[in-house]
């Protein structure tokens, strides 16, 4: 099987770099035209500068692709309307959508303002739930859309000092459980990635070591056929250093205790009600 999207286009949040960067040149490669958007600021979503994404346009040109250049920030709705907008002018077509940007503010949740923790969740959930929702109509219409949601191990399990990040991450995977729904029956597949790769945003959380081995264009293949036409629907897909894998939201059979059951028959049960040989997605199961 040969991926090629000739013919397709796709907007690639966050792309001036890093994670975002890579994906956008392998659609590149691949024949996509490409809408670059980055707003270029900080990792902490400070400033701004358009020469990143620029850089990006000039070597999909240069390589013989067709690329445009956006420099919206995804938290702004005004501004996502501007980048859907600029696709649509110079493409005439949507067919792909990686939510890839984002910030980080880590700090202890002891430690962490509201202010730090708005700021993450508006750029990676708020960020991908307003470019989904200004692309989704159009690829409804078209009958044709593959999304990609970014999550994380942070968002899937956890980690310190990343209380705002880890939520907004997880967000993203409830985005798509009910996107896979409404958008199965207009061809549109939402998928989540869940990356461990050495970009700006992770040089200070790894050891060089451990960074030499997860570069991001590792990444890369898992995200190249989560936008494919041959894409399922409702997969969290994880790579790392050429690892790859999935993971999944699982639930164990119940436990019967009747309609009379006390918290000290919770207690007694506890074990075997957390024991999660056998467990499935909820999907599987009859409701």
């Amino acid at each position: 099987m040969s991926i090629d999207f000739t013919g397709r286009v796709a907007i690639v949040t966050g792309a001036g770099g890093g994670l975002g960067k890579c994906h956008a040149l392998e659609l590149a490669r691949r024949g996509a035209k490409l809408v670059v958007n980055d707003l270029g600021g900080s990792v902490d979503g400070t400033g701004g500068s358009s020469e990143a994404a620029l850089q990006v346009v000039e070597e999909i040109k240069s390589a013989g692709g067709e690329a445009i250049a956006n420099g919206a920030s995804v938290s702004d709705e005004t501004g996502v309307a501007g980048l859907v907008s600029a696709c649509m002018d110079a493409f005439g077509r949507i067919d792909i959508l990686i939510n890839n940007a984002g910030i980080l503010r880590d700090k202890s949740f002891h430690k962490m303002t509201m202010d730090d923790f708005r700021a993450v969740v508006d750029v990676h959930l708020l960020g991908a739930a307003m470019c989904t929702h200004a692309v989704w109509p159009i690829m409804r219409e078209q009958a044709y859309g593959r999304i990609v949601m970014t999550t994380s191990p942070t968002g899937l399990y956890g980690n310190f000092g990343q209380v705002n990040y880890g939520a907004a991450k997880l967000g993203q995977v409830g985005l798509m459980n009910s996107l896979k729904i409404e958008g199965a029956k207009y061809n549109v597949h939402t998928n989540t990635i869940s990356p461990v790769a050495a970009t700006r945003m992770t040089e200070d959380l790894m050891p060089e070591e451990a960074l030499a081995k997860v570069g991001p264009e590792l990444v890369t293949p898992a995200v190249m056929y989560l936008c494919s036409e041959e894409a399922p629907n409702g997969i969290i897909l994880q790579a790392q250093g050429g690892n790859y894998g999935t993971a999944a939201i699982v639930e164990h059979l119940h436990v019967e205790l009747g309609n009379d059951a006390t918290a000290e028959d919770i207690a007694e049960h506890f074990e075997e009600i957390t024991d999660l040989a056998g467990a499935h997605p909820r999907g599987r199961l009859q409701l």
